[in-house]
């Protein structure tokens, strides 16, 4: 049996204090973490700092209740800056930078058909993720850890019934090096609606590390009153993380919901706050 991939394991390992993490009433010492780790302190400690780059003490800062309000009013974006700044198109994320096409609608509106389809499951610093894409690019990326396999690949494929899929991870494997070392360039095909990917193009121009609301996204768009569709269409993003849903929050600095998982939703967060700090 080969050796779990490095940063699934620390995946496992931070997902394992997370539920301890969750579970205290108050933040644990790095002792206290460890120990539950089966781990010795400079070990947990050396695991933590190379998936994160910060101390489980501040990352358990990060993960507190109070986080998301914190960084609405401390890191959020104002997209209609961005835009104005010219952002609009393509965003970077750390020194990846991503490029992208839509679908047209007609295209969209036979799902799928005609289009192949390439996918295989990848590691990731998120656990396990299942990859998907075009000719033109990465048209999906789903998160398994909370899903399990079957359903995730189930949700995926449904979204474009009409199309041939075929695994392929030695096709896909440049664009998801370059994604997963958020380094290089990669390239992404949006098949969606046109109004879902207006909201997708919108959360490309979230930086990692900062946040906006549903309904700065719905004033981004041109939509201010449609803040309920745009949730709808955050919520059915189908390139996880490259396209930041995650970045999205309630008004009341809620969390709000995630397809893949609301822990995961919380890692993510964290991580990026994390790496943007050290």
């Amino acid at each position: 049996m080969n050796a779990e991939p490095q940063h699934s394991y620390h995946y496992h390992v931070m997902r394992r204090a997370l539920d301890l993490i969750d579970a205290a009433e108050e933040p644990l010492s790095l002792d206290a973490l460890a120990a539950a780790m089966d781990m010795s302190p400079a070990h947990f400690q050396r695991v933590f700092s190379q998936w994160v780059g910060v101390s489980p003490k501040r990352y358990q800062q990060y993960l507190q209740l109070g986080q998301a309000k914190r960084m609405l009013a401390e890191n959020m974006t104002t997209l209609q800056v961005s835009h104005s700044l010219g952002l609009s198109g393509s965003g970077r994320l750390h020194d990846l930078f991503v490029r992208w096409e839509a679908m047209s609608p007609g295209e969209f509106a036979r799902k799928g058909e005609g289009l192949e389809v390439f996918w295989g499951w990848f590691d990731s610093p998120f656990d396990q993720a299942l990859v998907m894409a075009t000719d033109k690019g990465i048209c999906g990326l789903a998160f398994a850890s909370e899903t399990g396999p079957e359903t995730t690949m189930e949700d995926m494929r449904s979204r474009w019934p009409n199309a041939t899929f075929t695994e392929d991870s030695t096709r896909l494997k440049p664009l998801v090096d370059a994604a997963f070392a958020q380094k290089g360039e990669t390239a992404l095909h949006l098949i969606g609606a046109p109004f879902q990917i207006k909201v997708w193009e919108a959360l490309l121009q979230i930086p990692s590390g900062q946040v906006t609301t549903y309904s700065e996204i719905a004033q981004a768009i041109g939509r201010p009153r449609a803040v309920r569709a745009v949730g709808t269409a955050v919520g059915r993003n189908p390139v996880s993380w490259l396209i930041p849903c995650h970045r999205a929050l309630r008004k009341s600095g809620a969390l709000g919901g995630y397809h893949w998982g609301l822990p995961v939703k919380r890692a993510l967060l964290a991580w990026e706050s994390a790496r943007a700090e050290a």
